[in-house]
């Protein structure tokens, strides 16, 4: 029990620390940074609709592969229901 509390406030501490040490990230690859600086002294608007674009861009495959689990997992329960019913059927059948 003593072993498991002092692994787990390890593990917290740890976590803790990661989290304050991040920095801010910008979500821009270096060309499109390059691009929005460029804009930027040209005369060209805020790059803040650039960085919300390649975000929206960055979520759209996690989305795709959530809805496919979604799928998936609301299969394998219909399957398993029409298994577990057929089985009792059967039983009752033969018995």
């Amino acid at each position: 029990m003593k072993n498991s509390v002092i692994k787990m406030l390890a593990i917290t501490v740890l976590v803790l620390f990661l989290v304050a040490s991040v920095e801010p990230s910008a979500a821009q690859c270096a060309m499109c940074k390059a691009s929005a600086e460029a804009n930027l002294k040209a005369g060209g608007g805020d790059p803040r609709g650039l960085n919300a674009g390649i975000l929206y861009m960055l979520m759209l495959p996690y989305f795709i592969v959530m809805g496919v689990g979604y799928w998936w997992w609301r299969n394998r329960k219909n399957e398993r229901q029409d298994a577990s019913e057929f089985s009792e059927d059967d039983f009752a059948r033969y018995n």
